[in-house]
């Protein structure tokens, strides 16, 4: 194989070939930024328009506007997101994946988990595969997963892991590509935060059904998140303001509480970590309900970060320099030289004496 081929080969499996799935991935249901996802979406946001508009309750002449415009969709901060969700597709091939198979072979699965406990108390009868049980198995992973993001979430606002979330953060404008604003490594620690409490749920779930049971899908993803991602999921980040009101949002997470969460007011602050639900910032004091009538929000993290995450680059490499800077302030440097006492003074005796040592 010559040289070429060999370079052809590289940049096609770390490059093209990712760049591509990513594109394609538009069009199927398996993740939130489909098309189907983004219509459904959008489609809510026109229906909005049109109640507003009759009402008199909104500036906007167009629906173009009512979604921000050129001055949202085009904003810098926009394409770069856009640029960055393809850049993604490589930063998984080139490092995440790559990470999380070296750890994940000392993570329990749900094999390891269902051995565990027939050992411990016996074999479980084989209950039989049907559609409720398939609904309940599919109920109870959307549950854990919601929960273990809604900790993940958490824990990358605390003060060591904030640089990379702050990454997602960042962006002064909301469009759905913002969703993929994500620094590689809190995707890192999000699959393997997710296989290791999974793992657990179904190693628990299938002990009691007696053997493995799969869970309930629509076109190929689990059911639940196939609802949650057609009811205008996409407009979490945007600036369409769509609340669901203050008793469904104490259960059920609205765009508007997520935009609350990315609001640089300190009344906003650690608020909505919910992804699908906001039923654990009830549980955990951390909800923020909102109400119909909009409120004035700037997002982003402050005017002094407004030129720091203008590049992909700066996306990548920026989390990195501030947490290494936090660890030098918090271990200082000290130079040696601080911690010896004071040399003595020179007097004209010593002075003489060094003298008659000089050759």
């Amino acid at each position: 194989m010559d040289a070429l081929s060999l370079f052809y080969q590289q940049l096609s499996a770390w490059v093209i070939t990712p760049v591509a799935n990513q594109f394609l991935d538009i069009f199927n249901f398996n993740g939130r930024f489909g098309i189907l996802f983004l219509c459904a979406s959008y489609g809510v946001a026109y229906g909005l328009f049109r109640f507003r508009k009759q009402r008199g309750l909104t500036d906007a002449r167009t629906f173009w506007q009512f979604i921000g415009g050129s001055q949202v969709n085009l904003h810098r901060s926009a394409l770069l997101d856009y640029r960055y969700y393809f850049v993604r597709a490589i930063l998984k091939v080139a490092l995440v994946l790559p990470i999380v198979h070296l750890v994940d072979p000392y993570i329990l699965r749900s094999g390891d988990y269902q051995a565990f406990f027939s050992n411990l108390w016996g074999a479980r009868p084989r209950l039989g595969e049907g559609l409720s049980l398939a609904l309940l198995y599919g109920l109870g992973v959307f549950l854990v997963k919601d929960f273990v993001h809604y900790w993940l979430h958490r824990v990358f606002h605390s003060r060591w892991l904030w640089a990379f979330h702050k990454v997602h953060h960042s962006a002064p404008v909301l469009v759905p590509a913002t969703a993929s604003r994500l620094h590689f490594v809190e995707k890192i620690v999000e699959k393997l935060g997710l296989t290791a409490g999974v793992g657990l749920f179904a190693g628990g779930f299938w002990y009691a059904c007696g053997g493995e049971v799969s869970r309930y899908t629509l076109f190929g993803v689990t059911y639940l998140v196939f609802i949650f991602n057609s009811l205008a999921a996409n407009l979490r980040h945007t600036h369409v303001w769509l609340s669901f009101g203050p008793v469904v949002e104490h259960v059920l997470n609205s765009p508007a509480q997520h935009q609350i969460h990315h609001s640089d007011a300190p009344r906003h602050f650690n608020r909505n970590f919910g992804i699908n639900l906001s039923l654990w910032d009830w549980m955990f004091g951390t909800l923020y309900v909102t109400r119909s009538q909009p409120e004035v929000l700037r997002f982003g993290t402050g005017e002094q970060d407004h030129h720091r995450y203008l590049t992909v680059y700066s996306l990548i490499v920026t989390p990195f320099v501030e947490t290494a800077r936090k660890l030098l302030a918090t271990f200082p440097y000290r130079n040696p030289r601080a911690t010896m006492p004071p040399m003595p003074a020179i007097t004209d005796e010593v002075e003489r004496q060094a003298a008659k040592e000089r050759p």
